[in-house]
């Protein structure tokens, strides 16, 4: 179901903690729900792939939100700690939740560590219709023995993963595993030869068209789950 019209994203300033973050708000008439997105550890919100996915996501008939971390905003190189991060996922919860209709379902989403810091903020409490992740980061690269996924079992609502079958930061076998005691809360849809930026070996594709062509997957999930 494509959106009658797609708007200009609006640019705002998001108070987190005892500072602020940048954010973009984008609105389609009708929108059904709200989509929240972070960025992964390595880039901001306006990287290529996001915008791809925001904006076409926005043509599903779905109200998105990007948001930088911190310590992307002021420029350092090293992400913030789970606790810095998780009260930046609040506040854009919290805004996104103030810009949508009364009842309108709020879903967090994010690329790499970004959806594991909303995964942390749902499990922490952070009010939530559901998870989106555009690649998991399961475990660092190589490191199979140190997974991150307790928190994930305490989480009630649905999950969509997102991953590709040669990301280095999920072993496949690995996250089936996850993803099977995670039972029904869980959805697994995987894309053969894609790496953790769901680029295929051989296929030269722009990010922004790369992150486009998740958006109609995760808003036929965000609708399932209505």
């Amino acid at each position: 179901m494509m959106a009658d019209m797609v708007g200009p994203e609006e640019r705002l300033t998001i108070a987190a903690g005892d500072g602020s973050v940048s954010g973009a708000y984008a609105r389609p008439a009708g929108a059904v729900a709200t989509i929240v997105v972070a960025h992964g550890a390595g880039a901001g919100m306006d990287h290529p792939f996001l915008v791809g996915f925001t904006r076409a996501i926005n043509e599903e008939g779905i109200a998105t939100l990007r948001f930088n971390f911190p310590y992307m905003e002021v420029g350092r190189r090293s992400p913030d700690r789970p606790p810095v991060a998780i009260e930046a996922w609040r506040a854009a919860s919290g805004e996104a939740a103030r810009r949508g209709d009364t009842g309108e379902p709020i879903w967090a989403s994010g690329k790499s560590f970004g959806g594991r810091m909303a995964s942390m903020a749902v499990a922490d409490g952070m009010p939530s219709a559901g998870l989106i992740f555009l690649g998991y980061p399961l475990h660092a690269p190589g490191r199979f023995d140190n997974l991150r996924d307790e928190h994930l079992y305490g989480i009630e609502g649905p999950m969509l993963f997102l991953h590709g079958t040669r990301d280095a930061f999920a072993d496949p076998e690995l996250l089936a595993a996850v993803i099977a005691r995670l039972g029904d809360r869980a959805t697994l849809v995987e894309f053969e030869g894609a790496d953790h930026s769901f680029n295929v070996r051989g296929q030269k594709r722009d990010p922004r068209d790369v992150g486009a062509s998740l958006a109609a997957l995760a808003a036929a999930f965000i609708r399932e789950h209505a």
